[in-house]
């Protein structure tokens, strides 16, 4: 079973809204994050949150558009994403890790659990 298992992608046009769900089993995360990749580009980190705290740390390029979330059961992580971009279009991942700590909270290096990914279109 993964431990992780994104849903909720899919096509939108630009300044629309989507939001991605990610589910976590197996594992207990302290810090839990959503990265994506656009074709021919490297892994970007999206957004980042601390399980414990809730405090949630963001790429410059999505903030005020984007927001980080937790059930409360904790077990699934929610990337609310508005005023969608063309330039937002990637496969989104989800990823996990146990360390705590700010460092690397966007460096896809830093987390060793991932989901399958899921796809994000955005286009008129």
């Amino acid at each position: 079973q993964d431990q992780l298992a994104e849903s909720g992608g899919g096509s939108v046009q630009p300044g629309g809204s989507l939001r991605l769900s990610c589910s976590v089993s197996d594992y207990d995360p302290s810090r839990l994050a959503w990265f994506r990749q656009a074709p021919e580009k490297e892994r970007e980190g999206v957004a980042s949150i601390a399980t414990a705290s809730g405090r949630a740390v963001y790429a410059d390029s999505v903030k005020g558009r984007f927001t980080i979330s937790l059930d409360n059961a904790k077990t699934t992580v929610y990337l609310e994403m508005n005023m969608l971009k063309p330039e937002d279009s990637a496969i989104y991942y989800c990823a996990a890790r146990r360390s705590g700590g700010l460092s690397s909270v966007l460096e896809s290096a830093s987390f060793p659990v991932w989901g399958q990914g899921t796809q994000v279109t955005v286009s008129s």
